[in-house]
């Protein structure tokens, strides 16, 4: 008799189970009132009633499903039958098995395990709990180093769409390449259109031979380029290579404000993918307050490191948009980049130029492929002396800046390019 009551009573928690969980169907009202739904705490989500009127729990992960009264799985969720017995019950488990991470911090089972647990969170007014990676949980999350690696997620998304540029000579005698620049671009668009300086991809000084723009990706491959337009006085350049690429967006440098966090990704040296970081001291650093003398440019100032090889390489925002293009320094400290904005308008006069049909180099720049621009650096002296051209002196320099040195060298010592 014990033994007869004790099934009675396991059949009658099972059966109030079921009920608990997906409702008996009775008869549907001719009138929806949803005042008299009920108002069901449910960790796996909600489903609408037999009647499509009231919102009631939808089955949670493990729970017996599959049978005519049972209600569905719930979100994420799916009915698994054992092999070979659809007619029996079957269970609901989760699309996905691997484990996630969640914002709280906590490693969960899979998917559907974090959203319950975010549904229970948001119904005691808790924050609500998202995911934050596939796999387990760092087992440091709330470590400083974990907090606070900015830097580490701009360069992540920024890295690939920076390129390493370098000017080439066929020299006609010896038959092979010799270097004349090197620097940095970013690609804007995915057809291959690239963002540079002008004086990274034109030799200022007259040679003889071929000239050619090669082009290295983050991921090494190479490409030969070509220029698309140039300007001479505000030191852009755009070139083109052709395969489908990830690209940059550009941010709105007149939003910057000094004090701001910046990065700096380039190629110096010819050492690609190289990062460096800085904060701006200003945004609007008149060109003729350096020495520039025809100069109508307002540079954004900051500290990150730029050495040669950085030219024509984005300077960025912590949101990853290129907010100027890195050009030039005083010393160590002390570098200066082309305003995003003039990017900007640079790049709708070279659109507006080719809708015409009349697009050409502007008359300062290029007359030929390859073309005389920007003021180059022939050999680095150091962080704030550069050997340079006489007439870049005669341009850029008033006598008391530069000097000469005993072998005829020019040295100038205001401010360099980069590149």
């Amino acid at each position: 008799l014990s033994y007869l009551a004790l099934c009675v009573s396991v059949i009658t928690v099972l059966f109030a189970h079921d009920l608990a969980v997906a409702e008996p169907k009775t008869k549907c009202p001719s009138k929806c009132d949803v005042s008299k739904c009920p108002s069901p705490s449910c960790p796996s989500g909600y489903v609408p009633d037999h009647c499509n009127c009231c919102l009631v729990c939808s089955l949670g992960e493990g729970a017996s499903c599959g049978r005519k009264d049972d209600a569905p799985c719930g979100d994420g969720l799916e009915c698994k039958f054992p092999a070979g017995k659809r007619l029996s019950k079957g269970v609901c488990q989760c699309k996905t098995t691997h484990r996630v991470c969640g914002s709280d911090g906590k490693t969960y089972g899979n998917v559907c395990k974090m959203k319950a647990a975010a549904r229970k969170a948001q119904q005691r007014g808790l924050p609500v709990i998202t995911q934050t990676q596939k796999g387990p949980c760092p087992a440091h999350l709330n470590s400083p180093r974990y907090k606070f690696n900015f830097i580490a997620d701009v360069v992540e998304k920024i890295a690939p769409a920076v390129v390493h540029v370098e000017l080439f000579l066929n020299h006609p005698l010896f038959g092979r390449h010799v270097p004349l620049s090197s620097g940095s671009g970013f690609i804007m668009t995915q057809s291959g259109l690239i963002v540079t300086n002008a004086h990274v991809v034109a030799s200022s000084a007259p040679v003889t031979g071929r000239q050619n723009l090669r082009v290295q990706l983050h991921d090494g491959q190479t490409y030969e380029a070509s220029i698309r337009d140039i300007d001479k006085k505000s030191d852009i350049a755009t070139i083109k290579i052709n395969p489908k690429l990830p690209v940059l967006s550009l941010g709105q440098s007149a939003d910057l404000r000094p004090g701001e966090f910046v990065v700096a990704i380039g190629s110096p040296f010819a050492l690609q993918n190289t990062v460096t970081t800085g904060i701006v001291s200003t945004t609007q650093r008149d060109g003729k307050e350096l020495g520039i003398h025809d100069s109508d440019m307002d540079y954004i100032q900051t500290d990150a490191t730029i050495n040669y090889g950085n030219s024509g390489g984005p300077l960025v925002n912590l949101d990853g948009e290129v907010i100027g293009i890195n050009t030039l320094k005083v010393t160590a400290g002390i570098s200066f980049a082309i305003p995003s904005d003039r990017i900007s308008k640079f790049l709708d006069e070279f659109n507006d130029k080719e809708q015409k049909g009349k697009h050409q180099l502007k008359q300062n720049g290029c007359k030929t492929q390859m073309c005389e621009t920007a003021p180059s650096i022939t050999s680095l002296v150091s962080f704030t002396l550069i050997s340079v051209k006489q007439r870049v002196v005669r341009t850029n320099f008033t006598q008391s800046q530069a000097m000469k040195t005993a072998s005829g060298e020019v040295i100038a010592s205001k401010f360099h390019f980069a590149s």
